[in-house]
């Protein structure tokens, strides 16, 4: 059902890979927002393991942005 939603939103707009990508976009900045403010409020909480949150955060950021580049790649190799 929702596929076929999209399938129609996008043959009738011409937005086939922008929706995607968008999306993808969206959820990498939702993740890397989440993972800072919980870094913040870890390091307000307990300062001296500022040294460890900092590196979990770190790669739950890099986790994160990989999807959006996850998406582009799956994108051009789509067309």
């Amino acid at each position: 059902m929702i596929t076929n939603l999209i399938a129609d939103a996008a043959a009738t707009t011409g937005l086939t890979g922008s929706l995607s990508l968008g999306l993808a976009g969206l959820g990498a900045a939702i993740g890397v927002g989440l993972v800072g403010g919980k870094a913040a409020e870890a390091v307000g909480r307990n300062p001296g393991a500022s040294g460890k949150v900092l590196v979990i955060a770190i790669l739950g950021m890099a986790f994160a942005e990989a999807i959006a580049i996850y998406a582009l790649v799956m994108n051009f190799l789509g067309k």
